[in-house]
């Protein structure tokens, strides 16, 4: 199988890393990809926007499947434009990935299909703000409508920070705060059969114990010892499977990968957002932990023939990814700095630990930061303590002028904690 990922990002790399170590992949190929990607992939130049050019590319590479990663691609109907050209596509429709496109759309979806969530209000004017904010009171809990890359989302108990995001944002959706630990779960989806994934807990402040601005995720980790077991079950009945076939009701089924990010309250789980694409940095724990081979599940979901994919197989280890983020991210990252250690990770640590990159270009010789966040670190072990005591140790021998990164990922979990 000829194989064609879309995106530059860690969780493109974690993609084409699972997909590079499928016996049945023959050739992979990535466009834009970075310059850790070169060592799995053969890199394309392209706007992964530009649904044409995509398709374009996966003719010439006589691509069997394209996978997209990003989730502007998918709003802009890149999977369309691929399908339109006879190839499987993994990834939502335009019309589906508005799931993840408008806030709006996605609370009237989950109202349709009876799927628990936060109450709230859409709103335009800032009347209808003040309103909102009020009825709900603090913390205030404000989401741009649109995508805004991981970052559209203020949490706050200050009011006038709230009125403010809110006013900048045009329209907005004003909701509940949902208490409770935050799980990630994942589906893959044909749009009719649904195929969970393992859940994960993502780290969404920039510093130590949730601290600092909102991030695009600063590590994740999983299995979740703390959760019910009963977690996955529950989330399929109640959420995961009455969305997809709601989507399906409405003539624009969602085939690819259905993310719901959700709380764990006292009044049991409620979905806090939906997005239509694997998240980051949760990708990266959970495809460590995929023993199935990833090409033939994605390609079955792309042709609506999931239901003939048996269940998937897990291993029994943990995962942990550590973020490394540029200078001054996520407010203004520096860029252009080199970066120094990613040999020595490959030849200590490994195969448990190891670096997946994320904005990072090759200059010359040398492997430089071209993003807010830059690497992905990921390790494996026997259990969440092994597994992060593996991943910070190769955190430790990376080398990044102004970097930094949490120190403090999965480690409530790992003493028993969620």
């Amino acid at each position: 199988m000829k194989v064609l990922v879309i995106g530059g990002g860690a969780r493109e790399h974690a993609l084409c890393r699972a997909l590079s170590l499928d016996p049945d992949v023959s050739a992979l190929h990535c466009a834009p990809g970075n310059a850790g990607i070169a060592d799995a992939a053969e890199l394309h130049p392209v706007d992964a926007l530009d649904g044409d050019a995509v398709a374009a590319l996966a003719g010439r590479l006589e691509a069997d499947l394209v996978v997209v990663g990003p989730e502007a691609p998918l709003v802009a109907g890149v999977a369309d434009a691929v399908r339109a050209a006879g190839i499987p596509c993994f990834g939502p429709s335009r019309e589906a990935a508005r799931l993840e496109g408008s806030k709006a759309f996605a609370k009237e979806v989950m109202a349709a299909a009876n799927v628990p969530t936060a109450r709230s209000y859409v709103c335009t004017t800032p009347e209808e703000v003040d309103e909102a904010l009020d009825a709900f009171g603090a913390p205030y809990v404000v989401k741009d409508d649109g995508l805004a890359a991981g970052k559209g989302v203020v949490v706050t108990a200050d009011l006038e920070q709230a009125r403010e995001h809110a006013l900048a944002c045009g329209r907005v959706v004003i909701e509940e705060y949902l208490d409770g630990p935050e799980v990630s779960l994942f589906a893959i989806t044909d749009g009719e059969t649904v195929l969970p994934l393992q859940p994960a807990q993502d780290f969404k402040r920039a510093l130590d114990g949730d601290e600092g601005p909102n991030t695009g995720g600063m590590g994740a980790y999983s299995p979740l010892p703390w959760a019910d077991p009963k977690l996955v079950d529950e989330v399929m009945d109640t959420v995961l499977q009455p969305t997809v076939d709601e989507l399906r009701r409405r003539g624009t089924p969602f085939a690819g990968l259905l993310y719901a990010g959700l709380a764990i309250t006292s009044r049991g789980v409620r979905v806090i957002e939906f997005n239509a694409r694997f998240g980051d940095p949760e990708t990266q724990v959970v495809l460590a932990r995929l023993k199935t081979p990833l090409a033939s599940v994605l390609l079955n979901a792309a042709k609506g023939t999931l239901a003939d994919e048996p269940p998937l197989n897990w291993r029994g280890d943990s995962a942990v990814t550590v973020v490394i983020a540029s200078r001054d991210y996520p407010a203004t990252p520096r860029t252009g700095d080199p970066i120094g250690g990613l040999d020595e990770v490959a030849a200590q640590d490994a195969p448990h630990a190891y670096v997946l990159h994320a904005g990072t270009r090759r200059e010359g010789d040398a492997i430089v930061s071209a993003g807010g966040r830059v690497l992905s670190v990921t390790a494996t072990g026997e259990d969440l303590t092994e597994a992060r005591d593996r991943a910070y140790a190769a955190v430790g021998r990376i080398r990044l002028d102004g970097s930094h990164h949490r120190t403090d990922i999965a480690a409530k979990a790992a003493a028993g904690h969620s």
